[in-house]
């Protein structure tokens, strides 16, 4: 019973773990003057993923569209020193708008599905952010 047990544990523990990149990106977004929005291209390979940081005032909407022949690309939103997405595009679609609910830095993760990353596919993307 023991043995079962640790072993249910083990599993539940393993399954709760979030998959880990093998190297995460971190770029600051700053529009060019007089702009409220940006178009960047990247890409990802494998289980590397990238993270876009905005500051954004609580009350502004942020646009987040994100666009790839790669259809296991996706983006998460995630407000600044949490792991909790505010937008999963995994599960809602590959493009949002969200009204922001307190002003700091908010993050855009972009990553490959496991399945993906697992095979070493690449991604070619484009992410357009826009602040209003």
């Amino acid at each position: 019973m023991t043995f079962l047990r640790a072993l249910l544990i083990g599993l539940g523990v393993t399954f709760a773990t979030p998959v880990l990149a093998d190297n995460i990106r971190q770029e600051t977004v700053r529009f060019a003057s007089g702009t409220s929005g940006a178009t960047i291209n990247g890409k990802v390979k494998g289980y590397d993923s990238v993270e876009y940081k905005l500051g954004i005032g609580a009350g502004q909407k942020m646009s987040v569209q994100l666009d790839s022949s790669n259809s296991s690309l996706y983006f998460n939103v995630l407000a600044a020193g949490t792991n909790a997405a505010l937008y999963n595009s995994s599960m809602d679609g590959n493009g949002t708008s969200i009204t922001i609910p307190s002003s700091g830095n908010y993050v855009v993760q972009v990553y490959l599905m496991r399945n993906a990353a697992r095979r070493g596919e690449t991604a070619n993307y484009q992410l357009t952010l826009y602040i209003e």
